[in-house]
């Protein structure tokens, strides 16, 4: 980790942390401040991993997660979601400490997720799939208006509403696991290697698609092997390798970082 980045990352923490302990009111100032819009903070959680455990103490309001096969980066956004439990430590979201939350409680509190290899229900069509991302809501009218926001998001997946979810193909199924995502109407949007897959054109489209979805005022989480790509479209990022944080900053740091530039970016 650079002096730089490390610095960031500690008063980062540092802050949250002091304004965590002055009150309800001063963690709300605090988390208006940054660039991401949703808070998430996770601090020194250890689950198992493999035959260990990893711990580490980092902060998150959002970003990229990055890193090699078997650092611990889908365990990671599975243990944000609920189906890991937490060994030890917490997992803060808006101010709450989560760990003892179950998955759909998650869901309903605005956190949702884009599996990795989409995990759509192929035999359902394209409409029953959506209608499952929000299983959750009881609200019909708010329902149907996300139904219509993400199918003028995703125009191809109203043309094809009738249509099973197993004869789309690679690209417009990631694009009906991000619109069922959509529909629990999240304030945090989890993704799990979202390129994984898709050919280099529809890699391309996907992250258009995650900056308009920003752009909506959704913070997202990315885990992306894709390195270069999703720093495109991140504030942040944070280089995981056994389970540990060993790089982080902001998306420009870590594109003009030379370690991350031999080790994950091919230059």
């Amino acid at each position: 980790m650079t002096a730089g980045t490390e610095t960031i990352q500690g008063e980062r923490r540092s802050a949250l942390r002091q304004a965590w302990e002055a009150g309800p009111y001063a963690w709300n100032q605090a988390l208006t401040t940054p660039v991401f819009l949703v808070p998430f903070f996770l601090v020194a959680a250890t689950v198992p991993f493999a035959t260990q455990y990893f711990v580490d103490n980092y902060g998150w309001t959002g970003g990229d997660l990055l890193g090699g096969n078997a650092s611990g980066k889908s365990t990671t956004m599975r243990t944000i979601i609920g189906a890991v439990r937490v060994g030890s430590g917490n997992i803060w979201y808006e101010g709450q400490n989560i760990c003892s939350w179950t998955t759909s409680k998650r869901v309903r509190a605005g956190i949702a997720i884009v599996p990795e290899a989409r995990r759509i229900f192929p035999r359902l069509t394209v409409l029953e799939n959506l209608m499952l991302g929000a299983f959750t809501r009881t609200d019909k009218e708010g329902v149907a208006e996300d139904l219509e926001r993400v199918t003028e998001l995703f125009p191809r997946l109203r043309e094809r509403q009738r249509q099973r979810g197993g004869t789309l193909s690679g690209g417009e199924q990631q694009m009906l696991a991000m619109a069922r995502a959509l529909m629990s109407r999240p304030r945090f949007l989890c993704m799990d290697e979202p390129s994984m897959g898709l050919a280099p054109v529809l890699v391309e489209q996907q992250f258009e698609e995650i900056q308009r979805i920003r752009e909506r005022g959704i913070t997202i989480f990315v885990v992306e092997q894709n390195a270069t790509m999703a720093l495109t479209v991140a504030d942040r990022g944070y280089v995981l390798q056994s389970g540990r944080v060993v790089l982080s900053g902001t998306a420009q740091e870590l594109l003009d970082n030379p370690q991350m530039k031999r080790a994950y970016l091919g230059v």
